[in-house]
């Protein structure tokens, strides 16, 4: 059995912060119609290179819902890694288990296989972020009173 932490903990933190972090990676390219083209036609070869097929043609809309979707999570990852809390990480838990229903959904009407690389990455940040509070039901959701880890740059206490 894999040890998991308690939202309380620190470590618990480290993930949430871990999870921000990529989304930020994963998703800034995202975030406007001049950064989410290239990103579109990088998606789209490495998928037909590796044999998992294409994404579809870009149109307006598609652009649309690419930019809302990369500035939403660009904005919830820098919230994750500025003020960490316990009820993000539930939280994105939460949204992770969202986008990965809908990432299954898409999967099986014939979206591009390359979604499997994404459904992934989506579960097991969503594993590690929801199996610590399924295992602790006792912790208070609504903790403000986690901060960031003793050394990490962003803990003020004693400054």
């Amino acid at each position: 059995m894999i040890p998991t932490l308690a939202p309380e903990r620190p470590a618990y933190l480290r993930a949430v912060r871990a999870s921000a972090w990529y989304d930020l990676v994963v998703t800034s390219g995202f975030a406007t119609p001049w950064t989410y083209v290239p990103v579109h036609d990088a998606l789209s070869s490495s998928g037909s290179a590796l044999g998992l097929g294409a994404l579809p043609q870009l149109d307006p809309v598609q652009v649309l819902y690419a930019n809302l979707m990369g500035s939403v999570v660009v904005v919830w990852a820098v919230l994750r890694l500025v003020r960490p809390l316990p009820v993000h990480g539930l939280l994105d838990g939460i949204a992770r288990t969202l986008f990965a229903a809908w990432q299954a959904y898409a999967l099986a009407h014939g979206a591009t296989r390359l979604l499997w690389l994404f459904f992934g990455v989506e579960v097991m940040f969503g594993l590690v972020q929801l199996v610590p509070w399924w295992r602790h039901r006792n912790t208070n959701p609504l903790n403000t009173e986690a901060r960031p880890a003793v050394g990490h740059p962003l803990n003020t206490e004693g400054v």
